[in-house]
């Protein structure tokens, strides 16, 4: 099993030569609407998990073009940029969006043509409050019941996060349901159960909590000991 973390939304840079299409608009890239606030910081802290194999983060606002949504996806494209014409928008996404999605993918194939399975963390932070909703939840585990041992491994994540936060608030499929388009999403469907994929959710109230990452990253260490022996079984 290989072990791969990503992170869609780690930042909300603008290239100088889009910085046109945000002129004022410091404040809105630093909301939730430009980035995860605090995903870039847990992914660099997961990145020291025992045998990683491949690591990727984006780190250009998704008001640009959201590396965490397919082609098809109407709001691939934000509001700022969404006008632009199709020239501009190639050259957005040959410049942003392809070179991200087509490492990743390749890396997953690589292994997968290898016979390997790959395991598949991506990183994300929510908004504490959206319309004005509280969202109750300091980290979510986001997957697809259906696909493989998603569930049951997400189930045993929660266990073990709840034993290392026992005051926290741990919850599966929110804020968001796990299945829905992403990067995870396509990748399920086209290498089946050699892929299994999870979006790790962490509450932006906690960002860069150098403790709380430190948890979280030995929540993972524990639970990949676990599933490397539930394969070993298997094989």
């Amino acid at each position: 099993m290989k072990i791969f973390l990503s992170c869609e939304h780690g930042g909300n840079q603008v290239p100088d030569n889009y910085k046109y299409l945000f002129q004022n608009q410091e404040e809105i890239l630093n909301t939730h609407r430009g980035y995860d606030k605090g995903a870039l910081e847990l992914y660099k802290t997961l990145l020291h998990i025992h045998d990683t194999y491949f690591s990727i983060s984006n780190e250009i606002s998704r008001l640009l073009v959201d590396c965490n949504r397919s082609l098809f996806r109407p709001n691939l494209f934000s509001s700022f940029t969404n006008y632009l014409d199709k020239i501009e928008k190639k050259r957005i996404l040959d410049s942003y969006y392809y070179p991200y999605r087509n490492t990743f993918h390749e890396n997953v194939k690589d292994v997968v043509l290898y016979g390997s399975t790959v395991f598949h963390i991506s990183v994300h932070a929510f908004t504490p409050e959206i319309d004005g909703k509280i969202r109750a939840a300091d980290i979510g585990i986001l997957f697809d019941p259906g696909h493989g041992i998603e569930k049951t491994v997400a189930m045993y994540w929660r266990k073990i996060l709840l034993e290392l936060f026992p005051n926290f608030k741990i919850r599966l499929n929110y804020p968001f349901f796990g299945k829905p388009d992403g990067l995870v999403a396509p990748m399920r469907k086209e290498f089946g159960n050699k892929y299994l994929g999870f979006e790790l959710e962490l509450n932006s109230l906690h960002a860069g909590n150098t403790r709380i990452n430190a948890g979280i990253k030995e929540s993972i260490d524990r639970l990949i000991k676990q599933i490397v022996f539930y394969y070993g079984k298997q094989n």
